[in-house]
């Protein structure tokens, strides 16, 4: 591990004082803050609980930009208002 100088320094004083060595005291702290950590964080960090779709094929999947989304819309509208009107 490779702390900051004045981080182990004040880390190294606060085990002195305590009576701990400092490996005792870096674990001590280090449990402490997984302890803290949500349950969801823990099991994976950054991931989304929405559920994937797989991509098909090799093509890379375009991002859906605000241009992209109403070009998408504007031919939809266009395909509706070509078909005939039924009742």
């Amino acid at each position: 591990m490779d702390l900051p100088v004045e981080i182990l320094r004040q880390a190294k004083a606060k085990a002195a004082l305590e009576g701990a060595t400092l490996k005792k005291l870096l674990t001590r702290y280090i449990e402490s803050g997984l302890r803290q950590m949500p349950e969801a964080n823990r099991e994976g960090v950054g991931r989304s609980k929405l559920p994937v779709i797989p991509r098909r094929g090799k093509r890379p999947v375009r991002n859906l930009t605000a241009d992209l989304q109403a070009r998408f819309e504007e031919e939809e509208d266009r395909a509706k208002l070509s078909r005939p009107f039924r009742r």
